[in-house]
Order: structure tokens, then C-alpha cells, then sequence
């Protein structure tokens, strides 16, 4: 059945949890828990969602779910996934949620295990471009420019690089899925999550989530960040599937940065020239991925 945004399931499977106010990665948990039911099997690494999603007594999920040592997240899917195999069960989504600290860095090594092993799992990585939970330091995920508690975000500081490119990692193991989508913009977001519960092998999803507390934003703006960022062309909204990879959205013309960047703390230190040096990475990048859509056609 196709789930859209004005027929979501009633049912909540993360509730009660104490999440900051505007919190993406909470968000994102209950919407995929909508998509996913009451089945899941979840597995969430040491960060943020664990810290909120399992304090006894209160505890948030109401599926299955543990907490995974923080490098550890794709390993504990492949074991839940080869034990759901073995007794025969198909029908049992294994779902890992872990940070962009988790997916990039801490937990890569992990994560490319699992692709290898070509596990049923379904990993999604929500991405708030930080450590968020131990003090806001940098990731490999966090983009040039964003200042966090280990780093100034302009040339020379130390953190002058771009975001580690994951779904090219994805699609170099040969995944049958890979994604990229936002909490602010739902209706691409649940069409990629049902997807991914249809994929025999391993799912991966990137997806964007604003993290008011470590970017210095009102909590209200989160899905407002969600859309502008994807209107902006900070955050392409793609799909690598069966060695393919289509562009989900292309704007007809970039919004002006000051849309996304104006009311983040973490931005704030930025100069014109910053600003256009993150306009000429986004417009490069734009026309690797065109590139790549016409090489895999």
C-alpha cells in the first residue's frame, strides 16, 4: 500500500522520547517506524537516539530494538538479519538508524561488511553534520563552512574539506539501493522508505536532518531547513538503484544561499567569499552527479 503524507498509518512506534525541540532524527524515526510497522527489528548505535530513545522506564520505541556499540551498527543488522533467515521469517524489517558520526566515520568499516554480506537490512543515516551528541564536533559529514566545537569552518582552520560522499560509497559496494532525502520534504522521503523495505540485499539511506540544538536555529525551522536545503542545491535528492542513478529533483534555478545559511549559529562567521566558495562546491557537484546520470544511463 502506498503511504502518503495525508494517509499515514495512526499507529506511533516512537513516542514519549526526550529528544531536543525540533530534533530531525526523531522525526525521521517515526515516520520510517510508520512505513516500516510494528515488525521492525531496530538497531541504533550510541548517539543521540539512543540517548533519547532508551531511558528506563520511559523508553520511546515500542518495536524490538537495541542499542549497537557505536562502531558496531552494520554488524548487529547482518546478525539480526542472518537470524530472521535462518528461522525461515521474511517478513521482519531489520532497520539500523545511526548518525552521520556513526556512518561515516566511527562506524564505515562496519558498514561496509554489511553491504558485502548482502544482508536483507535497511540503514539509514541521519544526518545532522556533527557529533551532536558527545559536543558537537565535527564529522566527516559535516560541510565546509559549518563551525562546530572542533573547528572554525573556513580555509585553513582544520576543517576545510567537503562532506564524505556516501552514497558513492554505497554504490561502489554494488548495493541493489542507496538514496538521498530530507525531513522537509516528506512526500520523496516516504516513497524512499517504502522502497527500501522492497529491496532483497541491503537498503541505504542519507538522509538530512537539522539539528537545532548543535546549529544554533530555532527549533521551529527545522523542516524549513529540510526544504530550503534541497531548494537551495546544498542537498541533491537522488537514487542509485540497480546500478543507475536518477536525480529526484533538479530546481529549475538554485534559491540564494541566504535562504538556507541565515539563522544558523554555526554559520554566522562566514564571508562573502566563503559564501561563494560553497556555491562553486555546490555547482560542481551538481554537474558530477549530471555526469554520473549520463555514464550509469
Amino acid at each position: 500500500m502506498k503511504i502518503s503524507i495525508k494517509h499515514l498509518p495512526e499507529e506511533e512506534f516512537f513516542v514519549g522520547h526526550k529528544a531536543c525541540a525540533g530534533c530531525g532524527g526523531s522525526l525521521l524515526i517515526r515516520l520510517a517506524l510508520k512505513v516500516f510497522g510494528p515488525n521492525s527489528h531496530v538497531v541504533i548505535p550510541a548517539g543521540c537516539m539512543s540517548a533519547v530513545g532508551f531511558i528506563y522506564p520511559q523508553m520511546a520505541l515500542g518495536v524490538n530494538a537495541m542499542i549497537a556499540p557505536f562502531a558496531a551498527t552494520g554488524a548487529v543488522l547482518s546478525g539480526l538479519a542472518a537470524a530472521i533467515r535462518a528461522k525461515g521469517i521474511t517478513d521482519i524489517p531489520v532497520v539500523g538508524f545511526a548518525g552521520d558520526g556513526a556512518t561515516a566515520d566511527i562506524g564505515l568499516q562496519s558498514l561496509s561488511g554489511a553491504f558485502d554480506r548482502r544482508e536483507r537490512i535497511i540503514y539509514i543515516c541521519y544526518d545532522n553534520e556533527a557529533y551532536m551528541n558527545t559536543g558537537i564536533q565535527k564529522s566527516g559529514a559535516t560541510p565546509w563552512g559549518a563551525k562546530t566545537t572542533t573547528s572554525i569552518g573556513r580555509a585553513g582552520s582544520g576543517s576545510f574539506g567537503p562532506k564524505k560522499d556516501l552514497i558513492k560509497i554505497a554504490a561502489a559496494h554494488g548495493v541493489p539501493y542507496a538514496a538521498t532525502a530530507s525531513v522537509g520534504q516528506p512526500a520523496d522521503l516516504l516513497k524512499k522508505l517504502q522502497k527500501a523495505a522492497q529491496i532483497d540485499g541491503p537498503a541505504f539511506l542519507h538522509v538530512f536532518a537539522p539539528c537545532p540544538t548543535g546549529w544554533g536555529c530555532k527549533p521551529d525551522q527545522t523542516i524549513k531547513l529540510g526544504k530550503s536545503v534541497v531548494d537551495t542545491g546544498l542537498w541533491p535528492l537522488i537514487e542509485w538503484e540497480n546500478e543507475r542513478l536518477t536525480i529526484n529533483r533538479t530546481p529549475p534555478r538554485f534559491a540564494p544561499l541566504s535562504e538556507y545559511i541565515d539563522g544558523q549559529g554555526r554559520y554566522k562567521h562566514l564571508q562573502e567569499e566563503d559564501l561563494i566558495a560553497i556555491s562553486n562546491a555546490r555547482d560542481t557537484r551538481w554537474k558530477q552527479l549530471q555526469s554520473w546520470v549520463r555514464e550509469s544511463s
